[in-house]
């Protein structure tokens, strides 16, 4: 605290500690996001009090001018930060500039008037039906205590069956999979729920890792544990799939990740609907999801190229 009173008011600090709480208890936003809007609002505090000669008090907030904000998101780039950093630094400045201006105490426009840096189109990098399906597999597991390797498959079998988020999938407990034999009730980003098919692939998967599971399974506990009983971190995933990585001879683009993506790309290869990889993925926008069609387009081309004979 004593820190933040050398590049802020109390009365701008208290204003920012009740916006970072609205964003959690009402715009139920994630914990990772959260995270990251605070210290973008801290390290864009400290910018401005060199500006000002001492620490900014709401009413400084209120006289800021867009070029005031270009200037901070110039800064963050000579230090390093990229297009999709600075989109998020506008983005939480944005946020909090709205929270003050609707209870009256600025006026939010300056900070409206700045268009978000352009983004670098990427494409997901989605592994082959081939690579996916080695990867998850028991067989493929690189660790020795059996139970550690059924856990390991299940969770990844989840990421490319099902096209869960990693946490997602760690979040699952054993209840989830009572209710209805062939699906999943999950529950995303900003708290909303989705139905994903449940493939007989996955239930067997997760059936072998529960079986060896050396751990009882409170049915609202975590599903997925850690080798000491906790609950399983991401972390462990990662680093299992990059030693999953380096044995098979992937790519470094082959992450946990990377088999939301395969899922939703092999899907829309087969013939599925755009709008309901949508849903299955629990994607808020059509155009997040329309990504995809542009790596299926960029997979058949490269078919194309290497199988046609006139290519």
């Amino acid at each position: 605290m004593a820190e933040l009173l050398t590049i802020a008011a109390p009365d701008l600090l208290a204003e920012r500690l009740k916006w970072l709480e609205t964003l959690s208890a009402e715009r139920r936003l994630s914990g990772n996001t959260v995270e990251a809007y605070e210290r973008d609002t801290r390290q864009f505090l400290a910018f401005i009090t060199g500006h000002l000669g001492g620490p900014a008090k709401v009413k400084d907030i209120g006289t800021l001018r867009p070029t005031d904000l270009r200037a901070f998101l110039a800064a963050r780039r000579r230090e390093g930060s990229g297009p999709r950093s600075l989109a998020r630094h506008l983005a939480g400045l944005r946020s909090f500039l709205r929270y003050l201006e609707k209870k009256g105490m600025v006026n939010a426009a300056g900070a409206g008037a700045i268009r978000s840096p352009r983004q670098p189109k990427s494409l997901p990098k989605p592994l082959s039906g081939k690579q996916a399906l080695t990867v998850v597999s028991a067989d493929a597991q690189m660790n020795e205590e059996p139970w550690i390797a059924a856990r390991d498959a299940a969770v990844l079998t989840l990421l490319y069956g099902c096209g869960l988020r990693i946490s997602e999938a760690l979040d699952l407990t054993p209840s989830a999979f009572s209710t209805d034999p062939t699906s999943l009730r999950i529950t995303g980003k900003g708290g909303k729920t989705r139905l994903v098919p449940l493939l007989p692939a996955v239930t067997e998967a997760v059936a072998a890792y529960r079986k060896l599971c050396p751990y009882h399974l409170e049915a609202k506990e975590p599903l997925f544990r850690g080798a000491r009983g906790g609950k399983l971190q991401p972390a462990i995933i990662q680093r299992e799939m990059q030693r999953l990585r380096s044995a098979l001879g992937l790519p470094e683009t082959a992450t946990p990740h990377a088999l939301r993506h395969s899922f939703a790309t092999h899907l829309l290869s087969g013939g599925g609907d755009l709008r309901t990889i949508q849903e299955l993925l629990g994607h808020a926008s059509l155009s997040t999801t329309q990504v995809y069609t542009g790596v299926d387009s960029v997979r058949l081309l490269e078919v194309y190229e290497r199988a046609h004979p006139r290519a």
